[in-house]
């Protein structure tokens, strides 16, 4: 392991010498390469802001609405009777929405039931397993500018 450590202080350094050595060798205006990519990233960013903020508003509008704890209170019995615990119901519905407030109901599940009870074992799963699935599609459509999904969000979901 000691030996993997010090290889390692010298890879970066060497990757950066190898990359300056081609810059020389090749007569190519690598600047002008550069520049043209940072301009068509800056182009996609400032394309994602409209549909991010929909995103956004939307996520912040159903948790403060309260959408979320009535769903969770309806689903809760029928959870049960299947053998899925109540407590991971906030998180299934967050998880598809936003990283953020997924990570949030995860830590409150770990929180209040223990790392290694059902629950919070549960969530583990969904929280490696899953993607934020409409924030994915909001940036790749978006930027990709794909107007028709088709059977992206069933298969998605």
């Amino acid at each position: 392991m000691e030996i993997v450590n010090k290889i390692s202080y010298f890879v970066l350094p060497c990757v950066v010498i190898l990359v300056a050595i081609i810059i020389l060798v090749e007569k190519r205006d690598y600047f002008s390469c550069f520049l043209r990519g940072a301009k068509g990233g800056l182009k996609s960013a400032f394309g994602l802001i409209p549909s991010m903020c929909a995103l956004i508003i939307g996520v912040n509008m159903l948790f403060a609405s309260g959408a979320t704890e009535i769903i969770t209170g309806f689903f809760a019995p029928l959870l049960e009777k299947i053998g899925v615990p109540s407590d991971i119901l906030p998180l299934i519905l967050t998880r598809p929405l936003s990283f953020g407030a997924s990570l949030a109901s995860f830590t409150d599940i770990v929180d209040r039931c223990g790392v290694d009870s059902l629950s919070a074992l549960c969530a583990s799963v969904i929280m490696s397993s899953t993607d934020t699935v409409f924030y994915v599609a909001c940036v790749y459509f978006s930027s990709s500018e794909i107007k028709k999904t088709r059977y992206f969000l069933p298969v998605a979901l």
